[in-house]
Order: structure tokens, then sequence, then C-alpha cells
């Protein structure tokens, strides 16, 4: 059961925030609440699993990326955390996550990276390859975008 208070938090936090050095003042401020008492509620959340995810989203083609590959990787599974470390420590990755392979589709690792051209898109996923000893990946390219949204809850408590 969720309280009033952690409705109206989780409905302020899911839209876009506001970009300064304290985001959560303002954030705070709108739900007459402390900051404090802001992060509290937001720990807790995360906690209980209630919040699983809490991220930014990248509009690549605003902050000046004309080009983004999924990189899918090929990568034994008792090396997945290792591997998984290493690609993601590269600026250009803005995701990097696991999925269950398929016998159609083998890659269980997954990196998003953003580049100004599919050219450097491929020497960066090469140089990651080398950095992580992984031979076997496949670059999907980004060709349309057909939806970045999130699902709204609570949005009439705004």
């Amino acid at each position: 059961m969720l309280t009033q208070i952690e409705k109206r938090v989780i409905a302020a936090i899911q839209g876009d925030i506001e970009i300064s050095a304290r985001p959560y003042d303002r954030i705070a401020e709108t739900l007459g609440i402390t900051t404090e008492e802001l992060l509290d509620i937001l720990e807790d959340l995360c906690d209980r699993g209630v919040i699983r995810r809490f991220g930014a989203t990248l509009r690549h083609q605003k902050s000046g990326f004309s080009a983004n590959a999924m990189v899918a990787w090929q990568v034994p599974e008792d090396r997945i955390e290792e591997v998984g470390s290493t690609l993601a420590g590269f600026v250009q990755v803005s995701h990097c996550y696991r999925r269950n392979p398929q016998a159609s589709w083998p890659y269980n690792l997954y990196t998003m990276i953003h580049a100004t051209s599919e050219t450097e898109c491929h020497q960066i996923a090469a140089d990651m390859a080398t950095a992580a000893r992984v031979a076997t990946y496949s670059l999907l390219f980004s060709r349309r975008e057909l939806k970045k949204t999130s699902m709204a809850y609570f949005a009439n408590l705004k």
C-alpha cells in the first residue's frame, strides 16, 4: 500500500526533472516537503522495490550524437559480470544489461553506444571487444525512434 505522499512523489519524479545543481530541491518544494524527506521517501520506495529503476533518458540527437547502436554481445556466462563492468565503463555507453540468449539469437549482453557516425560506432565496438576480450558481437543501428516514453503513474496527483 502506498501513502498519499508516496503517490505524489512517484507522480512528481516520472516526468522531466529540471537540470540544476540540486534538482530534488524544486521537486520537494512543489510537494511541500523538505529535500531530506523527499530523498528518504525515494530511498524507501527503492528499498521496498516499488521503484526498481530511476534513471535519465539520453536524447542522443539533441546531445550531438547522430548515430547510436545497440551492440549485442555473446559472452560466456561465467564472464558476464566482468565483461559487463568493462563495457559499461566506456564513456560512450549509456545502457548495459544482460538478457537470456535464445537458440536463434545467442547474445546475452547488450550495450547502447552513442557516436557521431556509424563508422565511429563500429570503431568503439571494436575497441570495447578488445578491452573485454569478446570476439562475437553484432551492431544493431537505430533507424527510427518509435517510442521514448514511460508509464505514467498517479499523474492526477501532481
